[in-house]
């Protein structure tokens, strides 16, 4: 589109995690696939380590793939740190291999060398990124997003402890936490170039009425709470785990607090929603009014922790593509591409 973008412009599903300073110098265990350690130790984190790592102190934990059993049953002992946290970055090549280490490590407190212990509970903490049960790729179809490896765990942990696996916090679309971190970043972007006018608005574009829209709604609706106190009864009820783990377990207020303490109150007065039509979305699907229909005739892939609202996911406008959505917005703000953006 011709405008130069910067690195410290640019907000992955990961990016929040740069506030939950608490967890920055403890050994955490890190799912996924790329640099994971080199993004880690980016966001912060001083002891991060893989699931490549874990099996190969641990061998006898990866037992599915009979080709990378351990040939030697008895092995040296091995000196890693306790395992405080598991941050879960996206969806890892070998499912069965992150799920069972995983689990392991949930089960044994940290200390995934031991037998399970099911009464360790709660858990200890787990930061998961990017919720997206699917993503549209080359293929007709969408694929699998890191919201089904959630969705594995999940159930898996849930089958073997009769028990709920729990979240510290959510990041990524449709999670709140995400876009008060991007009002965050524009607002810091803002004072850098000297605008004088705070941002009252912002226009979050995308494809994905569970994700872009739904969590562009709800922070709408965060925005509307604070700036007149009201707000429907469907909408916070759809906050109770809008980024942060459930109010029903116990967790440090050090913790809990960090992000919000972190971010200074917004000046963001409201946010609009723009669904465009190359990903997900598809605009020959309907989203029916009534909520009980809807709840019955749709299937919600939002996660587990959002609670399907329809007013959640109605776009402001829908355009065919993202260049349509700017020259949108241009029309909205009645702005000229060419003109002095430093008096906005």
């Amino acid at each position: 589109m011709g405008v130069p973008i910067s690195q410290d412009q640019v907000v992955m599903s990961h990016s929040p995690l740069r506030l939950f300073k608490p967890y920055h110098e403890k050994c955490v265990l890190v799912s996924g696939q790329g640099p994971l350690l080199d993004i880690a130790r980016y966001l912060g984190f001083c002891q991060p380590i893989t699931i490549d790592i874990l099996c190969e102190s641990y061998p006898l934990l990866d037992m599915v793939d009979c080709d990378r059993r351990p040939k030697v049953l008895h092995l040296p002992a091995v000196n890693l740190p306790k395992i405080e946290a598991v941050v879960l970055f996206g969806e890892p090549v070998r499912w069965e291999t992150n799920l069972q280490l995983i689990i392991d490590v949930l089960l044994t407190n940290g200390c995934p060398g031991k037998p399970h212990h099911q009464a360790s509970y709660p858990h200890i903490t787990v930061l998961a990124c990017n919720m997206d049960l699917m993503w549209v790729a080359e293929a007709q179809s969408p694929r699998f997003g890191h919201g089904t490896f959630m969705v594995c765990l999940e159930n898996i942990y849930q089958k073997i402890t009769g028990k709920e696996l729990k979240y510290e916090a959510l990041m990524g679309k449709p999670s709140e936490l995400t876009y008060h971190y991007a009002e965050y970043l524009i607002r810091m972007q803002a004072i850098q170039r000297h605008w004088k006018k705070p941002i009252q608005t912002l226009y979050a574009i995308g494809d994905n009425l569970m994700t872009d829209i739904y969590g562009a709604n709800l922070y709408n609706c965060h925005l509307e709470e604070k700036n007149s106190r009201k707000c429907s009864k469907g909408h916070i009820q759809a906050k109770v785990a809008a980024g942060t783990r459930s109010a029903t377990l116990s967790q440090d207020d050090e913790v809990h607090h960090t992000w919000q303490n972190k971010l200074t109150p917004a000046t963001t007065t409201i946010c609009r929603y723009v669904l465009v039509c190359t990903g997900v979305y598809n605009p020959h699907t309907k989203v029916l009014s009534n909520t009980k229909e809807s709840i019955s005739e749709i299937v919600f892939h939002g996660h587990r922790d959002f609670r399907f609202d329809p007013a959640l996911v109605e776009a402001d406008h829908i355009v065919t593509d993202v260049d349509a959505a700017v020259d949108l917005i241009y029309q909205l703000e009645n702005f000229a591409p060419n003109q002095d953006t430093s008096t906005f």
